[in-house]
């Protein structure tokens, strides 16, 4: 483990950030043992005012020792906007302004819905805008959530591919960063984690989580952990 994923508030929440002082504790306590820790929040694109703010918040979330998160992700998935159209425009001016707020330098990621569970449900969120979306954030974190769609080790391993195969297509980047997020956590067994990790080593992606910690059970710990195996077998672009 080298990374942990924070997630800062949301629509149901009154505050801008939740818990902030033990937000602060859980980033120093985990940069003390040599973690990265990437803050994200969830936009309706409802109320896009709010969005940014809240999104800038986590930016610009200082610990009591001077500690921050080492980059931000914005989680794609709200269909709370019914209009696509409108949906992706707003999502849009929020992603350039978020941008434009913490310069070319900072790593932002942009955290989207399944590429494949997109297509196989086309109405969801027809014309996502990939090729804009590149063009703003530097890594795209997919949630390929497999437990709904696969169970077993090659059908998983299958249903990420895919995912992953999407992304570098419709970003036209075949090296374009991916960080693969699987799961669900606790509907994921031994075979499908053993899917889960054949895809993202085989599509050589630049990390891997499960989603979520808690649900994670120790089977799939081992399995995660393991060494990566040589597989070419993968279909990724």
């Amino acid at each position: 483990m080298r990374t942990l994923y924070l997630q800062t508030s949301n629509s149901n929440r009154g505050a801008d950030l939740v818990r902030p002082a033990g937000l602060g504790q859980l980033v120093d306590a985990a940069h003390a043992r040599g973690l990265r820790v990437v803050g994200w929040y969830l936009p309706t694109l409802a109320r896009p005012a709010r969005d940014l703010r809240r999104a800038l918040a986590a930016i610009r979330f200082r610990t009591q020792t001077g500690g921050g998160f080492d980059s931000f992700a914005l989680d794609i998935e709200s269909s709370a906007v019914r209009s696509p159209a409108l949906r992706n425009a707003r999502l849009l001016d929020l992603s350039r302004l978020l941008r434009a707020a913490v310069g070319p330098s900072y790593a932002l990621g942009a955290i989207i819905p399944s590429p494949r569970g997109m297509q196989l449900l086309p109405h969801y969120w027809p014309g996502f805008p990939y090729s804009d979306l590149y063009r703003v954030y530097d890594v795209f974190l997919p949630m390929a959530y497999f437990s709904y769609r696969a169970r077993g080790t090659a059908p998983v391993a299958r249903y990420v591919e895919r995912s992953v195969k999407i992304i570098r297509a419709r970003t036209g980047d075949p090296d374009v960063a991916i960080h693969v997020i699987g799961g669900i956590s606790q509907r994921t067994g031994a075979a499908e984690a053993r899917g889960f990790m054949r895809a993202v080593h085989g599509c050589r992606t630049l990390g891997f989580s499960l989603y979520d910690f808690a649900g994670t059970s120790t089977a799939a710990w081992q399995t995660l952990t393991a060494p990566a195996a040589p597989d070419d077998s993968a279909d990724c672009s």
